[in-house]
């Protein structure tokens, strides 16, 4: 059998009702999350929002999920997505009753192509991930995802901080130019 990843042990345990798995899964996807609200919503405040929703909602829909990739990340985006968009819907319904004018910077709508562009990125960068070392997972799990300093983290994996430093660049790099091969294709 397969060897689970952790996005998927998790997932399967929360589902049933485990509340520190689903804490390992918020804390390892809740920047992600929270920085594609906010590439919508362009407000800190309400990309936390979001993000706190994205989480409340994939907390009641996870007994229903059927796991298929490596990362719940993907699915985590589109509920993401969904609870931005009802944001930008009432933010032009609060806007209509209080004044005429409109915001211009409000899109009408959702780009729906934006969408499958950014679900298809998110999946990208989650397989990229998951096919880094077990070390640079957890460098850029600690460094990218959990804030830590680089020596803070060195210690924590007990390398020394140029290791840190030198994995985490190598890590974001092979990261951008994913990034660019799936913005390219």
């Amino acid at each position: 059998m397969p060897t689970q990843t952790s996005d998927q042990r998790w997932a399967a345990q929360a589902a049933s009702g485990d509340e520190s798995a689903f804490r390992e899964l918020y804390r390892a996807h809740v920047r992600p999350v929270y920085w594609i609200a906010y590439g919508i919503l362009s407000s800190p405040a309400d990309a936390e929002d979001i993000a706190q929703e994205t989480f409340l909602v994939a907390w009641r829909k996870l007994p229903a999920l059927d796991l298929q990739g490596e990362s719940i990340l993907p699915w985590l985006a589109t509920i993401c997505r969904f609870q931005a968009a009802n944001r930008l819907r009432q933010r032009r319904r609060d806007q209509a009753h209080t004044s005429d004018a409109l915001d211009d910077s409000l899109p009408d709508t959702v780009n729906v192509e934006e969408q499958v562009i950014t679900a298809a990125l998110a999946a990208r960068i989650a397989d990229e991930v998951g096919n880094l070392s077990e070390i640079d997972r957890e460098i850029f799990r600690l460094c990218a995802t959990e804030g830590y300093a680089y020596q803070a983290a060195a210690e924590e994996l007990g390398v020394s901080h140029a290791v840190v430093r030198n994995r985490l660049s190598r890590v974001r790099t092979q990261l951008r130019g994913a990034v660019q091969e799936a913005r390219d294709a």
